[in-house]
């Protein structure tokens, strides 16, 4: 699933449709589109002014309208002329005036959109839940919205509603750096633990943003585009492999049901 620096890099390799307007829109799979969104051809003829995004979304500004996309497991974009085949994983097609066409890609159909009005979109529930970035959290935010939880901070770590844009991938890469075990709760963070949390969110995530986030499987952020980061995975993917750091084997093991890489040793619960 793509996390913030993969979202990141996608707004990125897309603002260049910044200023064109959309002529036509084809619908080919309608479920991509979510049930409470107003209806997406409200943006033919609106001109598109910027990419943002936010945790795991990306908000494509219509100026009046906004609309929400969430990639989930496969998610992508693709630029292509507009005469440029069909792809069946092309479930959908914004035509812009220039005859270029951007068409979301996804062979699961997992991914999903959202169009509202840009005055409306902090009331949007999935919006109106998000956690801060770590770039926007102080280390006593994070530190009270986890120190009553009687859950995994691996768990606590994925959950969006405290703190917005880790996924599995960053969420192992990032206790491994804070020497934090991830079966760990909440309520046994203490505050400088909280705040070294914190800090190697942040300096991975933003290397991540630099080496335009990881590719793993199947992600590419949009015209054949491949991250890098996966140089820099220090325990993720790497069980049985001997931990850079104190040469033990890295374990993996379930927690929550999402797979979790860590070394016993560096990580010492």
């Amino acid at each position: 699933m793509p996390e913030l620096p993969e979202v990141r890099t996608v707004a990125g390799v897309l603002k260049k449709l910044i200023n064109k307007k959309i002529v036509r829109i084809n619908i080919h799979y309608p479920k991509i589109i979510n049930q409470n969104s107003l209806d997406i051809k409200l943006l033919i003829g609106k001109t598109l002014k910027d990419i943002n995004t936010i945790g795991k979304y990306l908000l494509f500004d219509f100026e009046e309208y906004i609309l929400i996309s969430h990639l989930r497991m496969e998610g992508k974009y693709y630029i292509k002329n507009i005469n440029a085949p069909l792809n069946k994983h092309e479930h959908l097609e914004f035509i812009f005036n220039d005859s270029t066409s951007l068409r979301y890609h996804d062979t699961r159909k997992f991914g999903r959109m959202h169009l509202v009005k840009s005055k409306d979109l902090n009331k949007v529930e999935s919006i109106a839940k998000l956690g801060g970035e770590p770039f926007a959290l102080s280390k006593e935010e994070f530190y009270n919205k986890i120190s009553k939880k009687k859950i995994s901070i691996k768990s606590l770590l994925l959950d969006q509603t405290i703190i917005a844009g880790l996924g599995n991938i960053y969420a192992n890469e990032v206790l491994f750096a804070s020497k934090i075990n991830p079966f760990k709760l909440g309520l046994e963070i203490t505050l400088e633990e909280a705040d070294a949390i914190l800090d190697a969110s942040i300096k991975i995530l933003n290397l991540a943003i630099k080496e335009k986030g990881t590719t793993i499987k199947s992600y590419t952020s949009s015209l054949g585009v491949a991250g890098n980061y996966q140089k820099h995975l220090k325990v993720h993917l790497k069980s049985g492999e001997k931990c850079e750091v104190c040469h033990s084997e890295i374990l993996q093991t379930k927690i929550g049901g999402r797979s979790t890489y860590y070394c016993p040793v560096c990580q010492k619960y």
